[in-house]
This record gives structure tokens, C-alpha cells and sequence, in this order.
């Protein structure tokens, strides 16, 4: 009988396959995120829908120049700027603390369900964040009645509508929300340390502290400062910035909890102002670019340790 030898598939066959499934990824990349950049150009236009984009007439940067001279942008700016460095400093920390003490606790069982509960914020929705927030933190809600019942304060605190409060409120929002989820990016790294090298660290009379430090430190510094370069450039943007402004803002706490997010809304959708919205978020995009290269560079200049 004879017999049919089998084909074997030839190696560029299989990287053909390989490379056509990166396809779909490429094409939504381009529909959703390189197309949609043509509409730049109504930033720089007296933009009317009924025109399209390439109608209306050329202002130059008249948008920008309004937008320099809106107080109510100036304001916020400043809170966008205000809320984020706070965060970047206390909520990008914490992950890294966390996954650090995480990581010592020898109770396999206890550390599996703290990971989990910690985790576990961090798909809830925004909505349900705030909605918690606003019952907790009530004049007559939970919090309150512990602080006055320790004797902490003798009147009920309005977290909600004291604008000195706002910027702490967000920070501490994040830091419930994404501690847990951040640091299971470090625990990876952490996890992937060679055994034998803590082993030869017992032997040589290593303490903890000094594992922490000469061990797990330095082999998760390089997430850190890809991380770290990544928040640093997305600091206008804020992240939950706009969640937290539009569903724990309010008329008492504008003055801090008014941010671009908000402001690109009030001026896009609610006044319909396209174009003067399109500059706001050209202004973000250039200042997020800049700062992501610089952060970059910064930390190839102290380390070498860099995105790109």
C-alpha cells in the first residue's frame, strides 16, 4: 500500500498565519485611533456641521487664544494638574508598598483572599463609587457618626460640599479603588525572582528589610519606571479625574472639583462647540506628548531604564 507523505507546512506558511492575526487589532487601531485624527483640523476652523471638515473657514489658533483668556478654564487646569500630581505621588506608591507586604505575608490562604478583596474594587462601576461615596460620607451617614461618636469632631464634615475636601476625597477614592489592582503587576515581577538568589541571601545573613531592599526592589525598578513614565504623561488627562468631577461635583465644591474633562464637555456636547472643544483636547494631547518624552528621557538619564 502506498503511502502518502503528509505535506509539511513551510515556516514562512506559518508566520503568514501568525501575522495576519495581528489584522484585526491593526484595523480597529486604525479605524478608531489614527482616522478620527483628521478631525484636528476643526480646531483650527470657524467649524460648522453642516460644512464637514474640510468646509468653514481657516481662524488659526483663534480657539486657543479664547481658550488662554476663559477663567473658567485657568480653574480647570488647576485642578486637573492639582488632583493628578497628588494622586501620581500617593496612589502610584501605594501599589508598589502594597505588592512589597503582600509579598512577605507567609499565609498562602490569607494572602490569596486579601489579594481578591483588595482586587475587587477596581470593577466597579464609577457610578456605584460615587453613589457609596455620597450615603457614606452624608452629614448623617456612617462616617460621621463614627468620627462624632469617637469625639474626632463635634459637627458632621461635608466631605461633599466643602471644596477644601475634594482633591483628598479623589486621592482616597484611587487609592481604595486601584491599589489592589495595581499591584498585581508587581507581584508578577516579584514572583518571577529566581528562588536560589534568596536562598544564597539567607545564607549570607539576610534579613527581610534587606531582601525588600536588595532583591525585590531592584528587580521590579523597571516596571516601576515604565509605569511611572506612562502616569507622568497622562497627568492632564487626570484618569478618573472626570468621573469623580462629574458625579461628585457639585455647585458648593466647582471652585476644586471642576476639571478639563468637564470643561471639554460643558463646551463639546452641552454648548455645542465642536471646534473649540477639539482645541481643548489638541492643548491636553500636545502637553501629554511633551511630557511623556521628557519623562522618558528623565528616566533614561537616571537609570536606563526608558519606554522607547
Amino acid at each position: 500500500m502506498h503511502l502518502l507523505k503528509k505535506k509539511q507546512p513551510r515556516g514562512w506558511d506559518n508566520q503568514l498565519i501568525l501575522q495576519l492575526m495581528i489584522l484585526p487589532a491593526l484595523l480597529t487601531l486604525l479605524i478608531f485611533s489614527y482616522l478620527p485624527m483628521f478631525g484636528i483640523v476643526i480646531a483650527f476652523k470657524d467649524y460648522n456641521v453642516l460644512d464637514g471638515l474640510f468646509g468653514g473657514r481657516w481662524i488659526g489658533f483663534d480657539h486657543f487664544r479664547e481658550m488662554f483668556g476663559d477663567e473658567r478654564f485657568h480653574t480647570a487646569l488647576r485642578n486637573t494638574l492639582g488632583m493628578s500630581f497628588i494622586k501620581l505621588v500617593i496612589t502610584f506608591l501605594a501599589p508598589v508598598l502594597f505588592a512589597l507586604i503582600l509579598n512577605e505575608i507567609p499565609l498562602a490562604r490569607f494572602k490569596k483572599w486579601t489579594q481578591t478583596l483588595t482586587t475587587l474594587p477596581h470593577f466597579l462601576s464609577y457610578v456605584i463609587i460615587a453613589t457609596l461615596t455620597m450615603i457614606f460620607l452624608d452629614p448623617k451617614g456612617i462616617i460621621n457618626g463614627i468620627l462624632q461618636g469617637l469625639g474626632i469632631t463635634s459637627q458632621p464634615i461635608e466631605f461633599l460640599s466643602e471644596p477644601s475636601h475634594f482633591w483628598s476625597l479623589a486621592a482616597s477614592l484611587d487609592l481604595w479603588q486601584e491599589t489592589g489592582w495595581g499591584a498585581i503587576i508587581y507581584l508578577a515581577a516579584i514572583t518571577g525572582i529566581n528562588t536560589e538568589i534568596y536562598e544564597a541571601a539567607k545564607v549570607d545573613g539576610a534579613g527581610r528589610l534587606r531582601t525588600i531592599w536588595h532583591i525585590n526592589l531592584p528587580a521590579i525598578r523597571g516596571t516601576i519606571m515604565v509605569l511611572l513614565i506612562l502616569n507622568i504623561g497622562s497627568i492632564i488627562y487626570g484618569g478618573s479625574n472626570f468621573n469623580q468631577s462629574y458625579l461628585l461635583g457639585n455647585v458648593f465644591n466647582r471652585d476644586t472639583s471642576y476639571v478639563l474633562g468637564y470643561y471639554t464637555l460643558d463646551n463639546g456636547l452641552l454648548q455645542m462647540r465642536y471646534a473649540f472643544a477639539t482645541a481643548v483636547d489638541l492643548f491636553q494631547s500636545c502637553v501629554s506628548l511633551i511630557l511623556l518624552l521628557a519623562a522618558n528621557w528623565g528616566a533614561k538619564k537616571l537609570n536606563g531604564s526608558n519606554i522607547f
